[in-house]
């Protein structure tokens, strides 16, 4: 039997194994983190943290609702609730399989794309520009962060230089982006570069056919994506309500951090936690574990501790952070994907249900 012959009778059992032992690798990786935060539960207001729930309800309507949003523009109404339930598959993907989002933006292109007129670039350009609206609104948050933070005289040139930094990544990103996709030709040459180079690299590991991504597919997928981006462009106003939903995403991550705080008792400058959230997102993309566990939370509590925030208060609420957020989200993203690989939804693309 034909190695592709085993993976396409036997796909949905490897899926399975895979994410299993991604969730392995992760309990695993938090184990110590745990303890911690049973040792610290009693210290806690549960009243308080229980807070996390319904911000985390609010954080993944916020998705759901942008997703719902930018699908609109282009002409495509999907249901609040199939969204909801991908927004929950895709933090459990980006979780388990760390690979700088890459991973979660190819599944959602898979997952998402069907027989609605929804192709998988078009899918694909809805997450980028996803991401690129919360890079945006990002940026206000951080404005207002450092702001905050000089208000109380706690702004220094450490603070400034990690503010700015992280200002300018985020500004790069989005025009890198802007100016690749907006054009025919940038977009073709970039990514039939890199197609080319993948195809080089997987002839030269497996000796055989060398093309494994057919070019002439992949120019008809560059100009569907080229296409949907410029469609977006064109009615450029109504991305004020996708704008104002990566905002309040954005706003409901920052305030599941604080309720932590809250339920320890301590009351901080929220510019501090933005600031730390935003440099340990950033940096926690490129760990080669599950959820970024490690970098995390080092550069949460570094950056706190550079704003004010004493490590022997942050270390126990950020750690706590990250097990209760972990506990609440993965079950249900676990489900759902659970769902789609058995009924296989993911194989064929997925039909995705309309109002």
């Amino acid at each position: 039997m034909s190695e592709k012959s085993i993976l396409r009778r036997h796909w949905k059992l490897i899926l399975n194994i895979a994410t299993i032992i991604a969730l392995i690798i992760l309990i695993y990786a938090i184990r110590h983190q745990l303890g911690s935060t049973i040792k610290n539960i009693t210290h806690v207001n549960g009243w308080a943290l229980f807070l996390i729930i319904p911000v985390e309800i609010i954080d993944y309507h916020a998705q759901a609702k942008m997703y719902q949003h930018l699908f609109a523009i282009v002409g495509d109404k999907l249901s609040y609730g199939y969204l909801y339930a991908r927004s929950l598959e895709l933090n459990l993907i980006n979780h388990l399989f760390p690979s700088g989002g890459v991973t979660g933006i190819s599944y959602f292109g898979v997952r998402v794309s069907g027989q609605n007129d929804i192709t998988g670039a078009r899918a694909t350009l809805i997450q980028l520009m996803k991401l690129v609206l919360t890079f945006i609104s990002f940026e206000v948050l951080l404005i207002l962060a450092v702001f905050d933070l000089a208000v109380v005289g706690r702004v220094n040139e450490l603070t400034i230089l990690v503010a700015g930094t992280l200002s300018t990544l985020l500004v790069v990103l989005t025009f890198l982006f802007a100016y690749v996709v907006g054009s025919r030709q940038r977009i073709n040459s970039f990514f039939g570069g890199l197609t080319k180079a993948i195809n080089y690299l997987m002839h030269k590991i497996f000796k055989k056919n060398p093309e494994t991504i057919n070019m002439a597919t992949a120019k008809k997928v560059f100009d569907d994506f080229h296409e949907n981006y410029h469609l977006l462009l064109s009615h450029w106003k109504e991305l004020r309500a996708p704008f104002f939903d990566a905002l309040l995403a954005n706003l409901a991550e920052i305030m599941a951090i604080y309720v932590v705080f809250l339920a320890f008792g301590r009351v901080i400058n929220p510019g501090a936690v933005v600031l730390a959230y935003g440099v340990a997102n950033f940096a926690g993309l490129v760990s080669v574990l599950p959820g970024g566990i490690g970098i995390y939370e080092a550069l949460m509590v570094g950056v706190l501790t550079i704003s004010g925030v004493p490590a022997r208060i942050s270390l126990p609420a950020i750690i706590m952070y990250r097990v209760i957020n972990t506990i609440i989200q993965l079950p249900p993203g676990y489900y759902f994907y659970h769902k789609s690989v058995n009924s296989g939804e993911i194989r064929r693309h997925g039909k995705p249900q309309h109002v």
